[in-house]
Formats: structure tokens, C-alpha cells, sequence
């Protein structure tokens, strides 16, 4: 046992247990992402470091953050980064292999890297889904609900929507008369709660008719709510039909099929990024995943102008809320050998192939002591020249004995489909 580990500090070991939960989300994701018509793709794990601060997604706060280096070539060398995050090299690889699409549904389950303090995670992973091309407004409800569908698939509890616009908060903050670099300080600002920032708008904005606090603090659900915006600041602000007249779009989409959201107008980061609406999935009071329509990204990584939007959950989050279960567990079977004679080994090993071929997970137990989770037992011992084989239901607790392979199998294959 070592004093301390021997880990690269914010990296983690993920054992069996994390692992089976890892898979779920991941399992639930791809099934909904492939039922949806979209295609998995991955992108490497070093990218162009020109890529990211290109697109804005490298705030200078975020660029600090990044594992960047050198990647020599003789006598010269181009910095690159190991991804910070997933959607640019999406991007990037839209560009480069799939020109003259007008549409491109795709996603992926990837690592991405940041660098952190202490001990806190420095690689987590993104599933995310990008969707490349005019896709507005009928994109934006199908990502919320596909993201919606996923969380529905594991369980969670408490799962909730919350949509905004960026467009909503920039329209005030350009009225007001700031700058681009002062208005993405402002909303950090707002994100932060720093509420003074609401004082120094109201300032600048002395004919809004209504406190400012209302749109930029407040929040509510529904179409209701953005109607009582609109006639709200219609007068003092109207440049927000246009960005309220989107948001309402989806927001009363979504109702009508059941999904009711709460709208919030500074509910996203990355300010700078996003140009239409934006949500996020919070589970069990916790925020798993977001996203958004970014239409200006696909030309900044070299491509024509096309919209696009996606998100990307949080899997290692999903997983940790996961409950811990023995992946398989419910459909397992032991196979357990009484001695070490060859005739016993043999139809013991054979006896797991045929369980297998059923669609069982079956092993074969390789120590004596050993007690994996499972269903069923199956033990195996000698009697003559041959063997027989006793099995056991761990879920009704009742044995049987058969005096051949081909029996046991049946038996296996009418519980396992019963079940």
C-alpha cells in the first residue's frame, strides 16, 4: 500500500462499479442519440490550439486552463492543446469531410481536459450531440427533448429544463451602450449574482418604464411568462421582440409536448458564444449538461456560414447519480467446477460458452472463494466417467439438478426469457 498515490493529480481511477455506471449513461445516450438518426463520430485528442481562440471558446480566463504545448517538427513547432472541448473538433470535422452537407446530425462520447486546482477533476467526459446545419427553430426543441430523453432513460429524479437567450441579456447591455469586452463582463457579472451590475444598467437605461431586476434576476415558466416580458419592456426595450419571439417558439413547443421549462434569462455561460437559445438539465438539483444554437462556429473553424447547435451532458456527473449495481448482474451466471479433474474443467468451460451463446454472462469461477454477483450458480461435479450439474436461482432460491448439458441449457433459456 503506497503512502500516496501515485495518480497525476486531478486525474482519476474509475474501478468496476464506475465503470458499470459509466456505460449506463453511455449506453443510454447512444441508443437515444442512433434512435434519433444521429452518427457517432470522434475527433483526436490534440487539436490546433488556433481552433479554440478563433471561435472564442478560449475566454483569457478559460486559456489559462488549457494543457497547451509545442508539438515539434524539426526546426519548427505548432502549438496544439489537448481538448479542452468537444464541439470545435465536431466542427472542424465537418468542414474537412463532410463538404457540401446542409445537414449533419452526429454524436460522440469523449474526454476533454482542464486544468484545475488541488485535487479537483482536470479530464471529465462530454456526451455530446451537434447539430449542423438551418435547423432553427425545429433543431432547438428536438435538443431539448433528445437531452430530456437520456435523463428520462436513467432514472433521475428531479429533472428539470431551463432555457434563456443570450440575445435577450446583450440586446439590454448594447442599449446601454457597452462595449463588446464590457458586456461580457457585465454578464459574468450577472452570472456571479453580483447585483450592483443591475444598478449601473438602470443608469445607463432611465426610460426602461419597469425595474430591470425583473428581466435580467427574475424567472418563471412557460409562454406565460415571456408574454408578460414582452408587454413589460416593449416600450423601453424593443429590441427584445426578436430574441423573445424565439425563445417563446420553443418554450411553447416544448409545452405542448409535455415538457414544461423554466426560463431564466441568465441561466448559460459563454456569452460570447451563443447566438440563439440556450438551456440547461439540471438532476437532482444539479446542473448535468447544457447547451445551445451557436451559428457563427462552423465559419470560424474554416467552413461557409451554416447555423448549428448541440449539447453536451456531463457523464461523469450522470454516472456519480447513478445507483451503484453490478452491471449484468440481474442475467449473470457462475459457473462453479467441484475439483480440478479435466472432465470436470472441461464441461465446466463448455457450459459457460453455451450459456454465453444464449446471451447470458456466464464465467467460469477460477477461484474457490470466489462469489460474483449473479442469478444463478451452476456446480458442476464428476460422477462416473461423466458429470451432472446443479443449478441454483438466486432469485427464488430453488435447485435443480440435471443429469446433462442440454437440460440445464433449456431450463436456463425458459428463465431468462421469463424474465
Amino acid at each position: 500500500m503506497f503512502d500516496e498515490s501515485q495518480r497525476c493529480r486531478g486525474m482519476r481511477d474509475l474501478l468496476p462499479v464506475d465503470m458499470a455506471r459509466f456505460r449506463r449513461v453511455e449506453a443510454a445516450f447512444r441508443d437515444a442519440c442512433l434512435a434519433w438518426g444521429y452518427r457517432e463520430v470522434r475527433t483526436p485528442t490534440i487539436e490546433h490550439l488556433h481552433l479554440f481562440t478563433a471561435a472564442g471558446t478560449l475566454s483569457p480566463h478559460m486559456l489559462g486552463r488549457v494543457y497547451s504545448f509545442l508539438d515539434w517538427d524539426g526546426w519548427s513547432g505548432e502549438r496544439v492543446v489537448l481538448r479542452p472541448e468537444a464541439t470545435i473538433g465536431a466542427a472542424r470535422l465537418f468542414v474537412e469531410h463532410m463538404p457540401g452537407e446542409e445537414l449533419a446530425k452526429l454524436f460522440y462520447v469523449q474526454n476533454v481536459f482542464r486544468f484545475a486546482a488541488g485535487d479537483e477533476a482536470r479530464e471529465g467526459w462530454q456526451c455530446g450531440v451537434e447539430l449542423l446545419g438551418d435547423t432553427q427553430p425545429r433543431g432547438d426543441v428536438e435538443l431539448v427533448l433528445l437531452g430530456r430523453q437520456v435523463l428520462d432513460r436513467l432514472g433521475l429524479a428531479a429533472v428539470e429544463v431551463r432555457l434563456s437567450h443570450p440575445g435577450i441579456v446583450r440586446a439590454v447591455l448594447a442599449q446601454a451602450g457597452l462595449e463588446p469586452t464590457e458586456q461580457v463582463r457585465a454578464y459574468d457579472r450577472i452570472l456571479d449574482g453580483d447585483r450592483s451590475v443591475v444598478g449601473e444598467l438602470e443608469g445607463r437605461l432611465p426610460d426602461l418604464g419597469a425595474p430591470l431586476r425583473l428581466l435580467l434576476e427574475g424567472e418563471g415558466r412557460g409562454g406565460a411568462y415571456l408574454a408578460n416580458l414582452r408587454s413589460t419592456f416593449a416600450a423601453g426595450l424593443p429590441v427584445l421582440a426578436s430574441p423573445l419571439d424565439e425563445l417563446s417558439v420553443v418554450v411553447e413547443a416544448l409545452a405542448a409536448l409535455g415538457v414544461r421549462c423554466r426560463v431564466a434569462m441568465a441561466a448559460v455561460g459563454s456569452f460570447e458564444y451563443y447566438t440563439g437559445p440556450v438551456f440547461r438539465f439540471e438532476a437532482s438539483g444539479e446542473s448535468v449538461g447544457s447547451g445551445g444554437r451557436y451559428d457563427g462556429l462552423v465559419a470560424l473553424v474554416g467552413g461557409s456560414s451554416l447555423p448549428a447547435s448541440g449539447f453536451a451532458l456531463d457523464a461523469d456527473k450522470l454516472a456519480s447519480l447513478l445507483p451503484s449495481e453490478e452491471e449484468g448482474a440481474e442475467q449473470a451466471v457462475t459457473v462453479r467446477p467441484t475439483s480440478q479433474e479435466s472432465v470436470v474443467l472441461a464441461a465446466a468451460f463448455a457450459t459457460a460458452d453455451a450459456l454465453r451463446r444464449l446471451g447470458l454472462w456466464a464465467e467460469v469461477a477460477l477461484a474457490a472463494g470466489q462469489a460474483p454477483a449473479c442469478r444463478w450458480r451452476v456446480t458442476i461435479e464428476s460422477k462416473g466417467e461423466g458429470v451432472t450439474f446443479a443449478l441454483y436461482d438466486g432469485s427464488t432460491r430453488r435447485r435443480r439438478s440435471f443429469a446433462d448439458l442440454d437440460g440445464l441449457v433449456a431450463a436456463l433459456e425458459a428463465m431468462a426469457g421469463a424474465s
